[in-house]
């Protein structure tokens, strides 16, 4: 069998399950056991004119790229026939919308990428993972903007009908739903594949922020505030230097009556 085995079954047959498997395990057990690490890890301090307008450009354009590819791609094929909506009006609406958004995103991430990689203050101050999911992002939304050219040459929507069904075959555990992509251009193969590096990389990095709002604070799960000690010792330190203070100055208790 194994000279019959086919990668695509493997990258989109298996794989898009491992991924969300990791995702949903992953972000669980970061909420629980690392709470404080739920967070942006904002550098604003540090050029933050460039922060702020790459900061809206990128998360304006990702946020309609999100919810448009949501729609999309899991919106059953029978919605569009019931209600009429031609596949080449859909495919009009998303090269349009998702390609203004992509480069409203793209301009918005090359200027977060290039204020991380260039600023040596922002540099030092930034881990590989903070680095890592934004030139991932970044990786996306380039491949993202090279698909609609290749969108252009079949506008009858055939190629979105491809995609739908995968998708949402491979929620309703659908086994042969790789089948649905095996033929498509390699460009959206990559684009998929990368998609999903990413949604397995979100638990791990400060992408679950996105959460925030749904879990954090509709949940009234209470926060937690971070305090900056302008002390130079560490704290276990500072504790046995106390303890030994108190240990001079405490004064032994006065025995009891039954004593």
């Amino acid at each position: 069998m194994l000279p019959d085995f086919d990668i695509n079954f493997l990258i989109f047959g298996i794989l898009p399950y491992a991924v969300l498997a990791v995702a949903l395990i992953g972000t669980i057990a970061r909420y629980e056991r690392d709470p404080f690490t739920w967070k942006t890890s904002s550098s604003q301090l540090l050029r933050r004119k460039q922060l702020m307008w790459g900061s809206v450009l990128f998360h304006g354009g990702i946020i309609v790229l999100f919810f448009g590819h949501l729609i999309g791609l899991f919106t059953p094929v029978w919605v569009l026939d019931v209600l009429g909506i031609p596949y080449g009006l859909k495919q009009w609406i998303a090269v349009l919308l998702g390609g203004t958004a992509g480069i409203v995103a793209f301009v918005g991430a090359s200027m977060l990428l290039h204020r991380r990689l260039f600023d040596a203050r922002i540099r030092v101050n930034s881990s590989f993972a903070d680095i890592a999911i934004l030139v991932a992002l970044w990786l996306q939304i380039v491949v993202g903007l090279g698909t609609i050219i290749l969108t252009l040459e079949h506008m009858d929507g055939s190629e979105m009908v491809r995609f739908m069904t995968w998708s949402q075959s491979v929620m309703t555990l659908q086994i042969n739903a790789w089948l649905q992509v095996i033929n498509v251009h390699w460009l959206y193969k990559v684009h998929i594949l990368l998609g999903m590096v990413i949604v397995a990389a979100f638990p791990f990095t400060r992408l679950v922020h996105m959460l925030s709002v749904p879990i954090r604070y509709v949940t009234l799960r209470p926060g937690y505030q971070v305090v900056r000690s302008r002390r130079r010792r560490p704290l276990e330190e500072r504790r046995r230097a106390f303890d030994k203070i108190e240990g001079k100055t405490r004064r032994p208790a006065a025995p009891t009556a039954a004593e």
